[in-house]
């Protein structure tokens, strides 16, 4: 390994100059442009690298940032972390990441791992089934910077950012009802859920406002914890049992869209032009499903962002021992219209 004293020796200047240089402290300014750009290039030719561990016990920082991810493989987690790693590319800070493969028994063990390892503050992509509150107050109970991604946050000190869910759905209805369509079916999410929730307030307010009656028959809920293809499937074929002739269907997310399209199709009815389809998360495969997924768009690489700038702040201000109340952010998502609807057909 390439160290300071190489450089010093092979540049001819002393080791303070060069370490000075190197680790562009303040008092690198008072170095003539011209010693620091040869110190710079002698460096470079030799491959010297600086010995971060070595910088981390000097200034008592380990530059590095905790994210918790309930399951890497999930496209949700994927496209906000890449949204994270994106923001935090020039910043210095390098994220540790640790996957909890969906087993929410994981989550105190990573965040001891993580604090052992003296991360300066955390990002977690929430799952709701997982981050209660008990859990997230781990994170103001050790004086931790935190940010919670996916999880609104009103009774836990801890800053977070979320989709709005409930302008999502109403973007969603909306398409659907300019398009002519009043006989709509609706494939709730799990009531356990909070997004399931704010969801279904979003396609509620809408109908209020604009009189179109939401048929109770036409209305199924995901029973199990979490969506599934095969639950998606049974209940598209339920919904077609109670009242074939609905022309829309609104799905809680991209999966479930995507077994209604498939049920659909199976029962002889094509989409779009016998069923609209909408579904929400807009995750990749969406965009390439057949027909290409109408959807509504987290915007997940922006949140990601988000989150990553938020603890930025809340890292520096802790580094400069200065309180910062929590922040919390609410994206708004988009509604893309693809292949999956259309019109309704003339009754």
């Amino acid at each position: 390994m390439v160290t300071i004293r190489d450089v010093a020796g092979e540049s001819g200047f002393s080791m303070t100059t060069v370490s000075m240089v190197l680790n562009a402290g303040p008092a690198a300014g008072r170095i003539s442009a011209r010693t620091r750009t040869r110190i710079w290039k002698v460096a470079q030719r030799l491959g010297y690298r600086p010995n971060l561990y070595a910088r981390s016990l000097r200034s008592r920082r380990s530059h590095t940032l905790g994210v918790v991810v309930f399951d890497l493989t999930d496209p949700y987690c994927t496209q906000i972390l890449r949204g994270i790693q994106n923001h935090l590319r020039p910043s210095g800070l390098f994220p540790i990441v640790t996957d909890l493969q969906d087993d929410g028994s994981q989550f105190q063990l990573c965040l001891d791992m993580l604090l052992g390892r003296r991360v300066e503050g955390i990002i977690a992509i929430a799952n709701p089934l997982y981050l209660d509150r008990k859990l997230l107050s781990e994170f103001s109970e050790r004086s931790i910077p935190a940010v919670v991604i996916g999880r609104e946050l009103a009774d836990v000190p801890v800053s977070s950012v979320v989709v709005d869910n409930a302008a999502g759905t109403r973007q969603a209805i909306q398409h659907l009802y300019g398009l002519g369509h009043s006989r709509i079916a609706f494939i709730k999410g799990p009531k356990i859920l909070v997004d399931s929730v704010q969801r279904w307030q979003g396609l509620e307010s809408f109908a209020e406002e604009v009189g179109l009656k939401l048929d109770p028959k036409l209305i199924l809920e995901i029973k199990g914890r979490n969506s599934t293809y095969t639950e998606g499937c049974d209940l598209t074929e339920e919904l077609i049992r109670r009242r074939p002739d609905f022309t829309a269907l609104v799905a809680f997310d991209d999966l479930s869209a995507c077994a209604a399209i498939r049920a659909l199709t199976k029962a002889g009815r094509r989409v779009p032009k016998d069923c609209s389809v909408v579904g929400f998360d807009d995750v990749p495969s969406s965009a390439f499903y057949n027909p290409p997924l109408t959807t509504v768009h987290q915007q997940l690489e922006m949140q990601g962002s988000l989150g990553a700038e938020i603890i930025e702040e809340l890292i520096k201000a802790a580094a400069e021992n200065r309180t910062v109340p929590p922040k919390h952010r609410k994206v708004s998502p988009k509604l893309v219209v693809r292949d999956s609807t259309c019109p309704a057909r003339s009754s």
